[in-house]
């Protein structure tokens, strides 16, 4: 039988925290949203004048690069770069901006955020990651 870490409400808050902190720094309203290795949600910041579909956008980001085991960008590179069949792919969150969060070679869950641009996205999800000191 194999095990693996799994994050906790004390990982989730952490990420949380660090996440919302680089956003507020940055003056960017942004949904913030951390899953398990599933892709089922863990806790979720909706940060004021963040738009309603930020919070669904963000989730699926989340869940994509969970259950994905990659970051999102690949896919939004991979239609960018002429692969349109992959829209058809049962994943929604194709926009860069989820990251999943790996401790000792395993995806344990992702992180997703959605509100700035793409890339700013990706920044707020890794400065969250990053507070878990991996």
């Amino acid at each position: 039988m194999l095990s693996k870490p799994v994050l906790t409400v004390a990982e989730t808050t952490r990420i949380l925290e660090a996440a919302r902190t680089e956003a507020e720094k940055n003056k960017w309203a942004v949904a913030i949203v951390v899953v398990d290795d599933g892709g089922h949600p863990l806790g979720m910041l909706r940060l004021d004048g963040s738009a309603p579909a930020s919070a669904y956008i963000a989730t699926e980001k989340a869940r994509t690069s969970a259950i994905g085991r990659r970051e999102t960008k690949v896919y939004e590179d991979m239609i960018n770069n002429g692969r349109t069949a992959f829209l058809s792919a049962p994943l929604s969150g194709t926009l860069e901006g989820g990251v999943p969060v790996i401790v000792e070679g395993q995806v344990v869950g992702a992180v997703g955020v959605s509100g700035v641009k793409s890339d700013q996205d990706a920044h707020i999800a890794k400065a969250g990651i990053q507070a878990l000191g991996l």
